[in-house]
């Protein structure tokens, strides 16, 4: 850099309405008078309308304050998919004054145990699929406190008992399970429209949630994301996203996970912020019953992200749907392609805006403007929230030069919990925070993405962390050392290749996969193994994983 290259600092507009709402608490409640009664959210058809879920949150916040021993700042655990109980859960659990713990279904019982031991979560709604998983390692965490509930349980007569029995008896979904003293969320709804409701008000900097996400020492960190984060967030996505919306009157199609920040954040506060239908797809890699659902649906926005839009655009009855009505599609989560993002338009007609963001930053950082798209970047800054880009040093880069992207701005997390050493690396004492995502910025004000500082990788969206799973390779008592890396893929974007130095000579592929399988999530088990006689090193020990990766993408490499 030119010692008078001037720094280039990029910055969204003013952020509008920050006096609005002190908490979430009162999101919601002006929400509720607003639009009583107005759909908010369905799923496998069954609706609740904005009054609907005032009454049931209400009532499961009264459980929670009366039949356990929870206060306000105490943490609980909700492990569901998108399913209508998730929004009722969130906002009894904030309405009752606790820490929200987002907790993906699809964990492990070594995941679910070092999330609820790291996160102290004294409390757990899990739905009863994984009550078997709970039950395993519930033991060794400080949770007190179960509520189990089945698929349909907000889902009216007959339908309820008939869906529930099928999942359970014909599907065999659900592992038998012996959980001493847990409520069925049915039955702590009731006992809680009983009781006295106790509002218990929160303030901007009171933590909402505890939202997970990998690190690279591949033990996951929680977020520490307030009130007032999250609300930030909402009002800035408000401000890029609102003005192609009308209050009210839009179906918003949510396939990916609620548990996630994206969702969390898009769905559960600026559609419900804004009066808007949210519809909860359980199960979108279901792409059967997906199409079938949106064939019933006059929906108006999408909320995805590019493998979904791929995966969609491949089927033919998807084509065949009318979408005369469909006017915003939002990508995020994983970059989007310039070849989907257009096969997408061709498809339905309507362009996609990609923003850009992190579980830390709440998690909108910027945006494209819906008027003014330009693929193959990630937009500008968003309300309220300033960017810039630094070298190696730190050092602020000028216009035009490509360094780490660091976001300013009131949707950056609090901090990691209990993490403060992280914290500090991460979040400097100005309130910049390091992205880790190398990017540039163009003259039209743009921000583009160039590459990833850390090592991690991106399967359909979900953060995977290498170091976790070669600490679960590590374990295998055949396995001398382990390396994994992500390759491109055309299903998932990336997938991960693991590079293993064996210390069994019998030891196989098909092995590694199936010990993986008992550790990780799904999405986090290597795709291919490669055998090798040693790793690519440093001088000082460091495996390179860089080469490892441009070795895997060679036709000449042998994947087990």
């Amino acid at each position: 850099m030119s010692e008078h290259a001037t720094p280039a600092v990029l910055r969204g507009p003013e952020l509008e309405g920050c006096d609005d709402y002190a908490s979430v608490l009162d999101v919601f409640h002006t929400a509720i008078e607003r639009f009583a009664d107005k759909p908010a959210f369905t799923c496998m058809g069954q609706t609740l309308s904005y009054r609907e879920l005032d009454r049931l949150s209400g009532d499961f916040a009264a459980w929670l304050q009366h039949e356990t021993a929870l206060e306000p700042g105490d943490r609980i655990a909700i492990q569901l998919p998108n399913l209508l109980q998730f929004p009722v859960a969130v906002f009894g659990a904030l309405r009752a004054g606790l820490v929200v713990v987002n907790t993906n279904p699809l964990y492990t019982e070594r995941e679910m145990a070092h999330q609820f031991k790291d996160s102290g979560a004294r409390a757990i709604i899990i739905l009863a699929n994984m009550a078997a998983k709970l039950e395993a390692i519930i033991g060794d965490t400080d949770i007190e406190r179960v509520v189990v509930t089945e698929i349909a349980d907000l889902h009216a007569f007959p339908r309820r008992p008939l869906i529930n029995a099928a999942v359970k008896y014909v599907k065999k979904m659900v592992p038998a399970y012996r959980l001493s003293g847990a409520w069925g969320f049915r039955a702590a709804l009731k006992r809680g429209a009983g009781l006295e409701r106790r509002e218990c008000g929160r303030e901007a900097d009171d933590i909402a949630a505890l939202q997970y996400t990998g690190g690279t020492t591949g033990r996951a960190k929680g977020t520490m994301l307030t009130h007032g984060n999250l609300v930030a967030n909402m009002l800035q996505a408000r401000q890029a996203i609102g003005p192609g919306l009308s209050e009210g009157g839009e179906t918003i199609v949510a396939p990916l996970p609620v548990y996630h920040i994206y969702t969390f954040t898009v769905n559960c506060l600026f559609m419900l912020e804004t009066g808007n239908h949210s519809v909860l797809i359980p199960n979108p890699r279901d792409l059967d019953g997906f199409v079938k659902t949106l064939k019933s649906v006059p929906f108006t926005g999408f909320v995805g992200l590019n493998t979904l839009f791929n995966a969609l655009c491949q089927r033919e009855d998807f084509r065949r749907l009318d979408f005369s009505s469909l006017h915003l599609t939002i990508s995020g989560g994983m970059a989007l392609t310039s070849a989907v993002a257009k096969r997408w338009e061709e498809v339905t007609g309507c362009p996609i805006a990609e923003g850009y963001g992190l579980t830390e930053t709440s998690p909108i950082a910027s945006f494209n403007p819906v008027d003014d798209i330009r693929l193959g970047t990630i937009g500008k800054p968003v309300a309220g929230t300033e960017v810039k880009v630094v070298d190696l040093e730190g050092h602020d880069l000028p216009l035009g030069e490509t360094g780490e992207l660091c976001v300013k701005g009131p949707q950056v997390m609090k901090g990691y919990w209990q993490l403060e050493a992280e914290t500090a690396e991460s979040l400097d004492a100005d309130g910049w925070f390091r992205t880790g995502d190398v990017a540039t910025f163009g003259d039209d004000g743009y921000i583009r993405i160039v590459d990833r500082k850390k090592d991690m990788i991106l399967v359909s969206g979900f953060n995977v962390y290498p170091n976790e799973i070669e600490d679960v390779v590590a374990n295998h008592p055949g396995v001398l050392e382990a390396a994994a890396v992500g390759v491109p893929d055309e299903t998932s974007g990336e997938a991960i290749q693991l590079f293993v130095v064996a210390k069994d000579p019998d030891l196989d592929a098909e092995t590694l996969r199936a010990w993986c399988k008992g550790e990780l999530t799904a999405y986090k088990v290597p795709r291919q193994v490669v055998f090798r006689d040693e790793l690519p090193k440093t001088n000082v020990g460091k495996v390179l994983r860089r080469q490892l990766r441009d070795e895997a993408q060679d036709d000449g490499d042998e994947a087990s």
